[in-house]
């Protein structure tokens, strides 16, 4: 603002008068503004169109990181300062170890649908910690068999064994992650995921290695699910409804099974930071993500697909169809959880897996 010294004394005041109320005027909206939203998240919540009904409900801005699995969010909390993050996105198995290390404010569940969810995939034994619940499951699927329904037999994808079929020897490619995989290799020996113990390490390395003598490649997500889609690969170890789903408009070839031997149930829960500067409106983000609505949005996100854990998320048919909602308990009848080893366990399993992967 420029003043004219010359100017009389009222005019001066009155520079003065519009500059102080510009000035409230600025700060009554940025009071009107609710203070940000910061969540570490997976890439499904980074869709616009499911971010932004809700920060234009609330007038707030979710501020965003992404990152893939456990670990790499973990080692974002240890290098952020507390307060920094309000909600974060972990595998419903692994709640405890954020609860463990003091991270996680214990959830209201009479202000969560709980009664609306799939009863298997409510995950108690690990979302609830001493009698307090810290994570809310939002969206589940299977790491099983994907394939190409044109180019392999479908009924060959109804068992295990399939996997390590020489008929289809070259045409697998297989998802870079240790435990999902090692599941399925537990499950087409017979073996629950969550008995393993460290005996069973041999039986699993030479499951593996037989998978591997079939694999044309092993690769994480991007390029797991690139190969499926473009065809150079017709089978995907580990793959599901998170890879063929999204693609189901592009290429209706495309399918996912859950053979008799069962599938690896992969289910991603929200918690809230005990120390959120926002709690308030992290309580209020976790009941937008498990509402009807935020649950079809987080379903359907452009980054990938996965079932609803609220039973009443409005879908619609072709969407459910294409999830194949209505086969859910069948499936989840069949599913086991994800392994869910000890420290020294777990390093033993990613070393087994090392060599899985360096072998000739």
């Amino acid at each position: 603002m420029t003043v004219n010294a010359r100017a009389p004394l009222s005019a001066l005041k009155s520079h003065l008068s519009a500059a102080c109320a510009a000035a409230t005027l600025l700060l009554a909206a940025n009071a009107a503004q609710a203070a940000d939203l910061n969540a570490l998240i997976w890439c499904d919540h980074s869709d616009p169109a499911l971010l932004e009904p809700f920060e234009k409900a609330n007038n707030v801005k979710v501020n965003v990181k992404e990152f893939e699995g456990t670990g790499a969010g973990l080692a974002i909390v240890d290098q952020s300062q507390p307060g920094d993050w309000d909600v974060m996105v972990i595998d419903s198995i692994d709640v405890p170890r954020g609860v463990e290390k003091g991270l996680f404010e214990p959830l209201p569940e009479d202000k969560l649908p709980l009664a609306d969810l799939f009863p298997e995939v409510k995950m108690d034994k690990s979302t609830v910690v001493d009698g307090k619940r810290y994570g809310i499951t939002e969206k589940f699927g299977y790491n099983t068999i994907g394939f190409n329904k044109t180019k392999v037999d479908p009924a060959d994808m109804q068992s295990l064994a399939s996997l390590t079929s020489d008929k289809y020897k070259g045409k697998v490619a297989i998802y870079d992650y240790y435990l999902p995989v090692i599941g399925m290799a537990a499950l087409a020996i017979g073996k629950k995921t969550a008995d393993l113990t460290e005996a069973d390490l041999p039986a699993l390395k030479a499951e593996l290695l037989k998978m591997k003598a079939n694999a044309k490649l092993v690769g994480e997500v991007t390029a797991s699910q690139t190969a499926l889609a473009t065809g150079e690969v017709d089978i995907l170890v580990g793959g599901g409804e998170w890879v063929t789903a999204g693609l189901a408009k592009e290429n209706p070839a495309l399918d996912f099974s859950i053979p008799k031997e069962g599938a690896v149930l992969w289910s991603q829960s929200l918690a809230m930071f005990k120390d959120s500067k926002n709690k308030d409106m992290a309580l209020k983000f976790i009941q937008y993500i498990m509402s009807p609505e935020g649950q079809a949005r987080l379903a359907t996100s452009s980054c990938y697909w996965g079932m609803p854990s609220n039973t009443k998320a409005t879908l619609t048919d072709e969407q459910k169809k294409i999830l194949r909602f209505d086969e859910q308990p069948g499936f989840l009848a069949r599913a086991q959880a994800y392994p869910a080893p000890n420290a020294d366990l777990d390093k033993k399993m990613q070393d087994m897996w090392t060599e899985m992967l360096q072998a000739q």
